[in-house]
């Protein structure tokens, strides 16, 4: 689906990670979709562009705030990060993503999209040389092994999710046709737009093609 398609079912969603770089243009597409977007953030003091879009304050790690933000919703949009932390270890992901599963079993709500990216779980070693030699292993692997955490809670979680692993991020303009990889064989490198990762994972919310799969996107 696209978001020039009339037919495309308005949904309530819950979108974590809202103000992030991508997940700013989460809500933004969304919403101009015409689904109903909640944003849970810590401080919406961060949150002011976010017009249009209910804003819940709280910690994504705390389970009730997460059972009262996911009342009515139909659908969870995860697109939680964490800054870089080459010499700490990190839990912020797989500590959020397992209290959500919980609260989402809890309010019987299925749908969870979630973002992790390239290099986690059966994507490592498909990055190209730089990345997966310097970048992944000096600076990324504490991230990338919550992230592994992350994906393997989410894959047993029972729930109706999709992983999606984007490749390098970049903020040019939106728009270019983008691939979809379940098969990594050959693939190495590749970059992509955060907007076309919206607009990708926003389609993910009622779309079943990749249903209890992890593509990676690329250009």
């Amino acid at each position: 689906m696209t978001a020039d398609d009339s037919n495309e079912t308005r949904r309530n969603i819950l979108v974590l990670g809202a103000t992030g770089g991508t997940g700013r243009l989460i809500v933004r597409d969304a919403l101009a979709r015409g689904h109903r977007v909640s944003a849970l953030v810590r401080s919406p003091e961060k949150a002011g562009d976010l017009q249009g879009a209910q804003l819940i304050v709280g910690d994504a790690r705390d389970e009730a705030t997460l059972r009262k933000a996911l009342k009515g919703q139909d659908a969870v949009i995860s697109s939680l990060g964490t800054s870089l932390s080459p010499f700490k270890g990190v839990t912020t992901l797989s500590t959020s993503t397992r209290a959500l599963v919980k609260a989402m079993k809890t309010e019987n709500v299925a749908r969870l999209v979630a973002i992790t990216g390239i290099g986690a779980g059966d994507s490592r070693g498909h990055g190209g040389f730089v990345y997966d030699r310097l970048i992944l292993p000096l600076l990324l692997r504490n991230v990338y092994a919550d992230k592994d955490r992350q994906e393997a809670i989410i894959r047993d979680s029972g729930l109706d999710w999709v992983i999606v692993r984007p490749a390098m991020l970049n903020d040019k303009p939106g728009g270019q046709k983008l691939r979809a990889l379940t098969d990594l064989a050959g693939f190495h490198g590749g970059t992509i737009a955060r907007a076309d990762v919206a607009r990708f994972v926003v389609d993910q919310v009622s779309d079943d093609t990749f249903l209890r799969r992890a593509p990676l996107i690329t250009w």
